[in-house]
């Protein structure tokens, strides 16, 4: 029986060993990377915490100064092993990783956890997005990626160099991401990417309808006034479908053009639909409101939306 429970627990620990190295060998040190370096019958450097200065090397004595950045885990402890072959027959050198800070990745937009987040391993796009908490509601149909050239191309089909040759610029969209349409955009990230996700274009309706707040506008989509109308579930029975409108933004969108539509026509199909752009807001005044003003709209805007984004 104790002969069994030994053979599991080294069974064991070859296996968390093995699951070790393995994330470790995939990740490339860099600078301010801090490792932990372990020489066997030699003291000076035994469980010696080392971190990688900006310039990519690190200080040991007897082996003096190393190149440390670009190298894995197994590669350094080659390069120092090497060095030390003056002082010992075959050293045995082990290096584990003791805080990972080289491999930055920035991640912007409409996510919940945006900011600068260290990549430990390689990690795919969806892996990202994940770590950062997914996407917020609001979050537009494209994903932008940006990455240094000396990093490599990026991989999808739509990439190419920007203005100034130094950087690749791609598109991923939202759905194919999260259904898993096309598995090959599901890209690897490197060090110093940049992914971007764009705020979604949206339109609104507040007032007296069921179901009030802001609708995603698919790619390339435009919604008319009852598309919307439809997507919030209808009016309410106190509702004054003769008085809405359709409140515009004006140029720096700190002013709004009033745009009277007349949905008892439209519902009746004696009027022709309205089309609605980006931010446009429809909003259907209370019968008991005489007059549907701007500043009235303006209220229902605050109460209703910075709040409810639905997405198709």
């Amino acid at each position: 029986m104790k002969l069994v429970l030994l053979l599991l627990t080294l069974s064991l620990t070859v296996l968390l060993a093995a699951d070790n190295s393995y994330s470790d060998s995939s990740y490339i040190l860099g600078p301010d990377d801090e490792v932990v370096i372990r020489v066997l019958d030699l003291p000076e450097i035994n469980e010696r915490a080392v971190r990688i200065d900006m310039r990519g090397n690190i200080h040991l004595p007897l082996a003096g100064r190393l190149r440390a950045a670009g190298l894995t885990v197994e590669e350094l402890e080659a390069a120092i092993a090497e060095r030390l072959q003056t002082y010992l027959q075959k050293p045995v050198v082990t290096v584990a990783i003791a805080e990972f800070r080289s491999q930055p990745v920035s991640v912007l937009g409409a996510v919940a956890e945006p900011g600068v987040h260290q990549v430990q391993g390689r990690k795919t796009l969806y892996e990202i997005l994940s770590q950062v908490g997914g996407l917020k509601p609001d979050a537009g149909n494209v994903i932008k990626i940006t990455r240094r050239k000396e990093s490599g191309p990026l991989p999808l089909p739509n990439a190419k160099l920007d203005e100034t040759g130094q950087f690749y610029i791609g598109e991923v969209r939202v759905k194919s991401i999260m259904e898993a349409e096309n598995p090959e955009e599901n890209i690897f990230v490197q060090p110093n990417d940049i992914i971007s996700v764009p705020k979604a274009e949206l339109v609104y309706v507040v007032g007296s309808v069921k179901r009030s707040g802001g609708f995603v506008l698919n790619e390339k989509e435009s919604l008319s006034v009852l598309q919307v109308l439809s997507l919030a579930e209808g009016l309410e029975r106190t509702a004054a479908p003769g008085k809405a409108k359709i409140l515009r933004p004006v140029g720096d969108g700190s002013t709004r053009q009033e745009i009277p539509v007349d949905l008892k026509k439209l519902m009746a199909g004696k009027a022709n639909d309205v089309y609605m752009k980006a931010n446009d807001i429809l909003f259907v005044p209370n019968s008991a409101a005489r007059a549907a003003s701007l500043r009235a709209a303006e209220a229902a805007i605050q109460i209703t939306t910075g709040v409810i984004i639905w997405r198709r």
